[in-house]
């Protein structure tokens, strides 16, 4: 049975559009070329962060965006970025008797952000809470210590296939890949797209019925 369901943050649960148009606007490239690089840049497998370097070498992430805070432009996300779905799938899990937990690769920043927009949930962590990133095995490890069930009963939602699906699989979770954002997008069609992920969903609201149908049928 699935007791507990465990949310990525970007693009599962908040919509990055901005976030990275103002990227782009901070590098003084137009919108839609750093948005068709970022795309490239993942379609060849590579970390999206190699997107920065092509139009700053020797960009460092962190760094900047500490420039940012400085200059007035800290990190920002708020209730308009959060996908229209996700307190709807959240208050229904909850409602069904689920753990639902949030988890993902995040600054401490952006936790204190979801933490203020009280999203219906019982945990939320980030990875620099944790000191660990995925896709590494520890940061899964740190979402089944978290969670009141062991890590097969949990079910792992997020929208890339190798640092959510993967993963998460490998550590006995269930898994939902989610096809919204740039990963999921492109990595859609891949054969582990297909044959990993225990659901494949184009939207959150689908996860209840779903989760409620297999749990039916584990009993």
């Amino acid at each position: 049975m699935i007791r507990a369901v465990v949310f990525d943050v970007g693009e599962c649960l908040v919509d990055e559009t901005r976030e990275y148009g103002t990227w782009a606007d901070w590098l003084g490239v137009p919108r839609h070329t750093f948005a068709a690089m970022f795309g490239a840049v993942i379609a060849q497998g590579r970390d999206y962060r190699e997107t920065f370097q092509v139009f700053r070498p020797g960009f460092d992430l962190s760094e900047e965006r500490g420039k940012r805070a400085q200059a007035g432009q800290p990190e920002h996300f708020d209730d308009s970025d959060l996908y229209a779905d996700v307190r709807p799938t959240l208050t229904a899990l909850r409602d069904a008797g689920l753990w639902v937990g949030i988890a993902g690769n995040q600054t401490v920043r952006a936790g204190g952000i979801l933490r203020s927009l009280d999203l219906p949930s019982d945990f939320i962590a980030t990875s620099d809470d944790w000191g660990v990133s995925k896709p590494d095995p520890a940061f899964f490890s740190h979402v089944a210590d978290a969670a009141p069930c062991s890590a097969e009963e949990i079910l792992y939602v997020g929208d890339r296939l190798d640092n959510d699906i993967r993963p998460a699989d490998k550590v006995g979770m269930k898994t939902a890949l989610v096809r919204r954002g740039p990963w999921a997008t492109i990595q859609w069609d891949e054969p582990d797209a297909v044959a990993v992920p225990t659901f494949r969903v184009h939207s959150l609201a689908e996860l209840p019925e779903l989760v409620a149908s297999l749990s039916a049928e584990e009993r």
